[in-house]
C-alpha cells in the first residue's frame, strides 16, 4: 500500500507507516460482531453494518414475513448511506492535511457516534429502538466509507465474504500458496468472537452493555491510529 491520500496521487511529507492501523482495524471488525448481534438480536431483525444482509432482510419484510420491519430496513439503510456520504466529505476535508488526523477523526466519531447509542439504550431501554438503528447505521456507514479509501487487503472490517473466499480459493487445497492467510483467519475468527460476546451481552443483559462495549472497540481502534501508526499525523 502506498502513501497517497484517497482523492490525491501523493500525500506530501514522509512515507505511510501503517504498522499499527491492522491492530485497528481488527478492533474495529470485533466492533462489527458486537453490532451485528445488538441490531440483529436487539433491534429487530436489522442489521446496521452488513448491508448485504439488511437489503435481504428489506426484501423478507416486502414479502411480509413475521419479524422483519421495511421501515427498520429501510431507516438503517439510510442512515448507513448518509455516514457514508459523511465518510467521503471528511476524506474529501482532510485530503490536504495530515492523514493520521483523518483517520483517527472518522474513528474517532465512530466512537461518538456509538457512545450516543450506549446512553440512549441506558437511558431508555427498548423504547428509542429507531434512534439506536439511526446511530449506530451513521457509525458503521462512516467508518466502511472510511475502511473502503484506506484499502487494507483482507480488512473491510464488516463482510467477511471475499474473505472467506480467499482462504479456501488461495489454500494450498485449491493449488495456491496460502497469501494472507493469518490476516484473513484473524478476520474471520474476530468477527466470531465479536458476535458471541454480543449476543451474550443483549440476551443476558439487554443492549447497553454490548454498545457500551463496540464503543469502547471503536475508541481503541482510534487510539492505534496514533502518528506512529500513520505518518503524517
Amino acid at each position: 500500500m502506498n502513501g497517497s491520500f484517497p482523492g490525491s496521487r501523493r500525500a506530501a511529507g514522509p512515507p505511510v507507516r501503517m504498522d499499527m492501523l491492522p491492530v485497528a482495524l481488527t478492533m474495529l471488525t470485533f466492533v462489527t460482531g458486537l453490532m451485528d448481534a445488538i441490531s440483529y438480536l436487539g433491534m429487530g431483525h436489522v442489521f446496521t453494518a452488513n448491508m448485504t444482509g439488511n437489503v435481504a432482510i428489506l426484501g423478507f419484510a416486502a414479502a411480509g414475513t413475521p419479524g422483519f420491519s421495511v421501515l427498520a430496513s429501510l431507516v438503517a439503510l439510510a442512515a448507513f448511506l448518509a455516514g457514508a456520504v459523511g465518510a467521503g466529505r471528511l476524506a474529501l476535508f482532510f485530503r490536504n492535511r495530515r492523514r493520521g488526523r483523518w483517520v483517527r477523526t472518522a474513528f474517532g466519531t465512530e466512537a461518538v457516534l456509538l457512545a450516543a447509542a450506549t446512553a440512549v439504550a441506558f437511558a431508555a431501554p427498548g423504547t428509542a429502538i429507531y434512534v439506536l438503528i439511526t446511530l449506530t447505521g451513521l457509525a458503521m456507514g462512516l467508518r466502511n466509507g472510511t475502511v473502503r479509501s484506506l484499502a487494507v487487503r483482507d480488512m473491510t472490517t464488516t463482510v467477511l465474504t471475499l474473505t472467506l473466499t480467499g482462504l479456501a480459493a488461495d489454500s494450498s487445497l485449491a493449488g495456491g500458496s496460502n497469501p494472507g492467510f493469518g490476516r484473513r483467519l484473524v478476520s474471520v475468527l474476530t468477527l466470531l468472537a465479536g458476535a458471541l460476546l454480543g449476543a451474550w451481552l443483549v440476551l443476558h443483559h439487554g443492549l447497553g452493555w454490548p454498545l457500551l462495549a463496540a464503543t469502547a472497540g471503536a475508541t481503541g481502534a482510534a487510539i492505534f491510529a496514533r502518528p506512529s501508526a500513520v505518518a503524517g499525523a
